[in-house]
């Protein structure tokens, strides 16, 4: 089977398989094409990696040590199909039995660079997915990079690692989007004498992304997820409609009751016995999802 072979399937933003994060961006892609399958649940534990196309030995090694642990672990990588950090993620991937999702900056049948067509097939063959917003013959432009990067950060549920970043990277391009989902962002540190490392130390040392140094630093807040998502299944009707108001902006207590159209007793309420579960918090008088 060659990647040609798979058909070309299309969502849009009203569909109900339509991927649910991509609806918490901004501007969501008003209609995705795809290739392999969205569904069995490749989309529900997902780390996007990213980072430089001058991806160093070391940048490798990291690679190679994180994707079989998130492979191990039953997570779909994400990432943007370039050259570097991205064809060495997709690839380390599909070599340890993994599913990976990557994302082009044109049509997904006229794929860039032209170097990673046998990785394409690779993907799919895989169970992985390779999807774009842009129609199926575009080729690729510039300007269609730094937009795709919002599609990388949306679908990562448990956050975006940054491998390796030089100046001008357009992994920072993909953390401003993370930090706008309040994306949980992750950066490996680097030789300060490494051109490839500014970013990640940059990010780390200004408190914008957590140092990791073992993909453990990582799955451990997956656990603490699962833990959560346990939570929300018990949530009841009133528990539910909070819960989903929260996680698109924090409110106020008196917000919440607005936005619902519910007494404040009843919301007042639901909302304590939330913050005792750890289903969500507070800060400065205002509620959000933990």
């Amino acid at each position: 089977m060659e990647w040609t072979d798979c058909p070309v399937n299309n969502l849009s933003k009203g569909d109900k398989d339509y991927p649910k994060s991509l609806l918490e961006l901004a501007q969501p892609p008003s209609r995705i094409y795809y290739r392999g399958e969205l569904s069995d649940g490749i989309l529900d534990k997902t780390i996007a990696i990213v980072g430089s196309r001058r991806m160093t030995r070391y940048g490798a090694s990291v690679v190679d040590k994180f994707v079989s642990a998130f492979v191990t672990a039953g997570i779909t990588t994400v990432s943007g199909y370039m050259y570097g950090v991205d064809t060495e993620v997709h690839g380390k991937t599909v070599e340890y039995g993994g599913q990976t999702i990557a994302v082009m900056g044109g049509g997904i049948s006229r794929p860039y660079p032209p170097e990673n067509d046998e990785l394409y097939t690779k993907i799919l063959q895989s169970g992985g997915v390779v999807l774009s917003e842009y129609k199926p013959e575009q080729k690729p432009h510039i300007w269609a990079f730094p937009q795709r990067n919002r599609i990388i950060a949306a679908l990562a549920t448990l956050g975006v690692l940054v491998i390796e970043a030089g100046e001008g990277s357009g992994s920072l391009i993909t953390v401003r989007y993370a930090k706008k989902l309040k994306k949980k962002i992750f950066a490996i540190p680097g030789p300060i004498s490494s051109s490839v490392s500014v970013v990640t130390n940059y990010l780390i040392k200004n408190g914008i992304a957590s140092l990791v140094t073992d993909p453990e630093d990582i799955l451990k807040i997956k656990k603490k997820m699962n833990k959560k998502d346990k939570s929300i299944i018990d949530l009841t009707g009133i528990e539910k409609d909070i819960y989903e108001v929260l996680r698109r902006e924090e409110l106020t207590m008196d917000e919440i009751a607005i936005k619902l159209d519910k007494d404040m007793v009843e919301v007042s309420t639901a909302v304590s016995i939330m913050a005792l579960r750890g289903v969500i918090s507070e800060a400065g008088g205002k509620y959000f999802v933990v």
